[in-house]
């Protein structure tokens, strides 16, 4: 890979490891559609059996969706928000970098959120289909349902009005809404129980101030067959 901060391309197969500071994509589907609505550059922390860690930069460029006239999706009223026609713009990642972990096969990643000065803010449960691995990074499609984690262990849901409204648009089916329940209840017996990743200390965690912010590659959109090695 040229150290010019571009994703590392077709690094590695489905089925093999990247090796910490290997540079990939982090994508989401829309939802009930093929295409990808958002991109984000990413740095690899860990990759093994059980865990795929990742760090988001501040400043980093991605890709996020926004209305067809380029107002910000959250501002659009709930009950338009999903059946207004949509686009996608290049923006930057304001504030405080995300550290993402993701379980193989499991229907949710959990991302860490620090206040300015490493002030550890909360744990972020994002449901969502399992991640799949292609050559230049990993793609799922987002639940909509989330679950926030407070450092004292509390936890709440998020976005339920979101959820439902997904579901009286025609964006997820019941029996698709049943998963993702059952996903959320499976969440909250692993942050009852306080097991992984809670329990492992990634709060302390801190990124090599040698890795630089990776770049949003022009072809961040493009399936698998058609990432160049």
């Amino acid at each position: 890979m040229a150290d010019n901060g571009a994703v590392r391309r077709a690094a590695a197969g489905p089925a093999t490891h990247w090796t910490p500071g290997s540079r990939i994509l982090w994508r989401y589907r829309e939802n009930a559609g093929a295409r990808f609505h958002i991109a984000r550059p990413v740095t690899v922390v860990r990759d093994d059996a059980d865990l795929l860690a990742v760090w988001m930069a501040p400043g980093t460029e991605c890709v996020k969706p926004v209305l067809a006239d380029g107002t910000p999706v959250h501002v659009e009223p709930l009950r338009t928000r999903y059946t207004r026609p949509r686009s996608v713009q290049r923006d930057r990642w304001f504030g405080t970098g995300v550290l993402k972990l993701a379980r193989p096969a499991e229907p949710w990643s959990v991302w860490l959120f620090w206040e300015p000065g490493w002030r550890f803010k909360n744990w972020y449960v994002n449901l969502e289909e399992p991640l799949t691995r292609w050559a230049g990074g990993v793609d799922s499609e987002d639940h909509f349902l989330d679950i926030s984690v407070h450092p004292d262990r509390s936890w709440h849901w998020r976005d339920e009005d979101e959820f439902a409204q997904a579901q009286r648009d025609g964006l997820m089916d019941e029996e698709t809404a049943e998963r993702v329940r059952a996903a959320g209840r499976a969440a909250v017996e692993v942050i009852d129980a306080w097991g992984p990743p809670f329990s492992e200390g990634w709060q302390h965690w801190r990124p090599d101030p040698s890795w630089a912010v990776p770049s949003l590659p022009e072809d961040w959109d493009r399936t698998p067959a058609h990432v160049s090695s």
